[in-house]
Formats: C-alpha cells, structure tokens, sequence
C-alpha cells in the first residue's frame, strides 16, 4: 500500500528535520524551505500530496501568501493544512485559519498530537467528509453559519404553517475573556455554550455558530421568548463569568431572506450591547423604525456637513459678580432640510457610536474661529466662546496643530478660544492629556474641565494639570442645589477649585432658588435655561445688545 505524502514548509532546517521524524515513520514527507519553493512542488506534484504542515513567518513567501494562494486553486484548496507557530495567541490562530488554514498547532511540536491531528485530517479528506467541516462548526459541533442558513430554510419550506422564531446570544467581552483566562479556557465556554443552545433549541430545534462568540437557534415560536419569562439567561453552567445578551426575531414574513432574518435578530442582540441590566431584546416594529432612523441619520451625516446643515448656537455664560455675559459655549445643531430641527440627543450619541463626531467637532471649530474672527474684523465687542473637544478628538487629531492653525487662519486671539474636555476623557489617557493641554495653554488656549462631578475619578488629576476653569456638571448642580446646605458638598468643591485658583461655571441651572445657591456657594459664572438657553448667532447678538453688550473684562476673566 502507497504512503501518504506530507509536505513540510518550514525555513529553519532544524525545524523541517524535526517534523520529518516525527511523521516519517508513518508518511512520506517532502520537504519546503518557504512559500515559494512549496508552491512549485505543490504545482508538480499537489494531487500526491495528502497533508501540509506550513509555518508562517519565512522569506521569499510567507505562509500566509501561500495559503491565499492555495485557497484560490480549486484543486489545492482541497488539502487540508495545519498551520505551525512559535505563537500560542488567538489572534495569530484566527489569522491562520481566516487564511483557510484547516488545523493550528504551536511550538513546539509535540510529536502525538501532530501525529494524531494528520491521520485525522487525511481520514477526512478521503473519506469525504471535507463536506462535513462545510457544515459543522470544528470546535462546537452545531452547524456553521453557510449550512443554518441553509437548514433555516428547508425548515421554512417544509413547515410553511409553523410559527418559528430565530434567537441569538452574543458573549459580551468574549476578547477579553480570552485575554483575562486564555483561548482554552475560551474555547471551553464556547463548547458549553453550544452544548447549552443545542438543549434549548429541543429536538425540533438547532443550532448554528454565526462567528467567534455569537450563535444562533431556531426553535418554534413562544410566548416566553417575547417577555423572557421562563427562560434562563444566565445559564448555572457557565458559572457566571460571562455576560449573555440574547436577541429573538418572530419571523412572520416567509418572503424575507433567511440571511436577512438573521441579521435582524442579530440587530436586537446588538441594540443592548453594552447596557446595564438589560439582557433580552425583540425584534419589532418599534426597534426596526430605530434602526432605520438612525441608518437615516448615519447616510445623512456627511452630505449635511459638506451643505452645511449644521449650525452653531450660542448658549451665555453670565458672571454672577457682574451681572452681565461673561462668554459663550458653541453647541451644535443640524437643521435638516426635510426633518427639520434635529435634537442633539438623537445625534451626537450616534456620532459618538460610530466615529463622525471628530469631523462634526472639526467643523464646530473652524465655524466658532470664523465667528470670532468675523467679530474683530467688524469691531464687535468681544467675549471668549467655548468648544467641546470630546475623547475621539483626543486620540485622532494633532490638537495643537488643528486650534493654532485655526487661530491663525482666521486671526482670532487664543485666549477668546476655550477649550472645554470632558471630565472622562481625562481619566481615559491623562499622559497624553497633560502633555497636549500644557502646549495648548502655552500657547494661549484657556482651558475648561466640562461636566466636573458626573461621575469619573478625576480629582487627582487636578494636581497635575493646569486648568484655567472648572465646569459643574448640570446633574451635581441639580442635585446639590436641592439638598439642605449642611449636607451639600457645592460650597466645598468651589471652594478647592478657587485654591487652585480656577474660575468655577455651574451648567444647568434653571431656577433663582439654584442660581442664588449657587452665587452663595461663591460660583463665578452660571450657564442655564433660567438665563438663555442656546440660540442661533441672530438670536444671541440681539439678547446680548440688548443688555448693551454688557460683558466682563477680559483681564478679570
């Protein structure tokens, strides 16, 4: 009987040595010095070949280029390979295998189990049962994402009065389960997780893997899927250590596509990512409109910049020494041509979510320069105006670079331009902060900690920047403001901040009960809806005229 023939690609001749004698008791081996000269071989001689042991990192062609290559070839993309690594990580075995690779073992070898993973994938290979790893998952055993697709529909076809739903449960964290207890222990979930679907699903039910840490089952339609009454969604055998969200889609309309059915429950899965004490959702009319208006405003976002739908308001800052506007803060809105006035709070979250807000901030930026330098050009009274530079800003711009280009562009005078970041951001990456506010302040920039007290520990960081003001956050000043003054801590905070010598601006203040709290506590300024709320450039030089454009002295500021 004729021996299998395994090739060996591995640059390092110690290594190719190595695998030969593991393997040559029982198979022929032919040997690769890198991807290249495998690629010859396999061109001459690929319908002999059985098995491929490939390393990775070698010259002339790597083991990824090879395995692009050999996933090309309708011929060789039917050996299977078995991918070999110095490393052990999850990321360099989901590259290999995302390569096509069939099987990843690390160094160093251990002789049995490469020995025993051969023999298995050749036994597969000839026995035909590559149709197999086709249809089931190779590390949880239910069906593969391609084959649920395709049972899903059979089922459908065949029960055309049964009442089905499909349920998805996503491993919140899955990557940092992995990283925290390892990719074995990971693996181990995984399968548990599988063996717990397969039982929910029941014998008229089954199971599929969508990817690394989602998974789908179809089972009839209940009741208890829609409230999650009777279900357990956090099953004792995973002993707690994860958190399960879990999406059900009714499918009701036979018309729509079995591919686009799953990726409605996966969008209800998704909608509570992330959110607390929140672990079942349902795909309806209601969540669906959501996820349209937001798909609307997510197309609509970047033809609206480039129209400039977005304008800047203006909300004022009042002195509560003075009596008079002591500044500004530019706040963004977006006044659709078709939907008309557009709440920030429908928005920004979106834009925080999905990555535009550092263009929307940019765009605030140059169109609040512009202002101020519209202003001195005209010989208008001056007053500084505030913008927001939110967390993403912070890691994808070159602030210094953007705000002194901006202030020369326009020739507006830094200390009109204040710099407002929130208080969370500073927590996230204070090295980089402190380094980039100090060169802004160098340079003229007064800076502002916004939404101080909304919950981030971010006192000590205090000591080590140089602030110019401290920004209550609107929820401390409501809550503060309603409670008996022996039991507030308002007075206090004001207080360190005037030790650190910082102006203190309380957001939020609504009623003169808050206000004369407040300027008794010793805060300096006051922005709120009792005084302004914002307004549109038109709007806000009318309200500050009329009060005879009354406004505190830059030097006391």
């Amino acid at each position: 009987m004729r021996r299998k023939q395994i090739l060996v690609v591995e640059d390092n001749a110690l290594n190719r040595e190595v695998l030969s004698a593991i393997l040559e008791e029982s198979y022929d081996v032919l040997q690769a010095q890198n991807g290249q000269a495998a690629l010859d071989l396999l061109r001459k001689r690929g319908e002999e070949i059985s098995l491929i042991l490939l390393d990775v990192m070698m010259p002339v062609m790597d083991g990824y280029s090879l395995l692009d290559i050999i996933r090309e070839d309708p011929e060789l993309s039917l050996i299977p390979v078995i991918v070999t690594t110095q490393s052990n990580s999850e990321e360099d075995e989901v590259a290999a295998l995302s390569h096509g690779a069939t099987d990843f073992v690390p160094k160093p070898y251990r002789p049995q189990v490469i020995l025993h993973r051969a023999a298995s994938l050749i036994k597969l290979r000839e026995s035909a049962a590559i149709v197999n790893l086709l249809q089931y998952d190779r590390l949880t055993g239910v069906y593969t994402k391609e084959f649920f697709y395709r049972k899903l529909r059979e089922r459908l076809d065949a029960n055309p009065d049964k009442r089905y739903c499909i349920v998805c449960v996503n491993v919140e964290n899955f990557k940092l389960f992995n990283d925290t207890f390892g990719a074995r222990e990971g693996d181990r979930l995984l399968v548990t997780l599988a063996d717990i679907l397969r039982e929910m699903a029941g014998e008229d039910g089954f199971c599929g893997r969508f990817d690394a840490d989602r998974f789908l089952f179809l089972q009839e339609a209940s009741s208890q899927w829609i409230t999650g009454e009777g279900k357990d969604l956090e099953p004792e055998a995973l002993n707690h250590r994860v958190v399960l969200r879990w999406g059900v889609y009714e499918i009701t309309d036979r018309t729509v596509q079995v591919e686009q059915m799953c990726d409605r429950v996966l969008l209800a899965v998704g909608s509570i990512r992330g959110k607390y004490n929140q672990f079942l959702a349902v795909y309806d009319d209601a969540l669906r409109a959501k996820l349209l208006r937001e798909q609307a405003i997510t197309d609509a976002m970047e033809p609206a910049l480039q129209n400039e739908e977005f304008v800047v308001y203006l909300q004022p800052k009042y002195s509560l020494k003075h009596g008079c506007i002591a500044g500004a803060e530019a706040l963004a809105r977006w006044i659709h041509p078709k939907w008309g006035f557009m709440s920030p709070g429908e928005f920004i979250p979106l834009f925080e979510k999905n990555g535009f807000i550092p263009r929307l901030d940019q765009y605030m930026w140059e169109k609040t320069c512009q202002l101020l330098g519209q202003w001195k050009k005209d010989g208008h009274p001056m007053i500084p105006i505030s913008v927001n530079i939110s967390r993403a800003d912070i890691y994808q711009q070159d602030l210094v670079k953007a705000f002194t280009g901006l202030v020369e562009k326009y020739g507006v005078d830094p200390r009109y331009l204040h710099l407002e970041i929130t208080e969370s951001a500073y927590v996230d990456n204070a090295s980089r902060i402190v380094t980039t506010l100090k060169e802004l302040r160098q340079r003229g920039f007064p800076i502002e900690m916004d939404d101080f007290g909304s919950g981030y520990s971010s006192l000590n960081m205090l000591g080590q920047l140089r602030l110019d003001i401290l920004k209550l956050d609107m929820q401390f000043v409501c809550n503060e403001t309603g409670k008996p003054e022996v039991q507030s801590i308002l007075g206090d905070i004001v207080a360190m901040g005037h030790r650190l010598h910082l102006g203190i601006v309380a957001e939020g203040a609504e009623t003169r009960g808050q206000v004369d709290r407040l300027k008794d506590a010793g805060c300096d300024y006051v922005q709120g809806y009792f005084f302004a709320k914002p307004m549109p450039l038109d709007q806000f030089e009318a309200h500050w005229k009329a009060r005879g454009y009354a406004c505190v002295p830059p030097e006391e500021k």
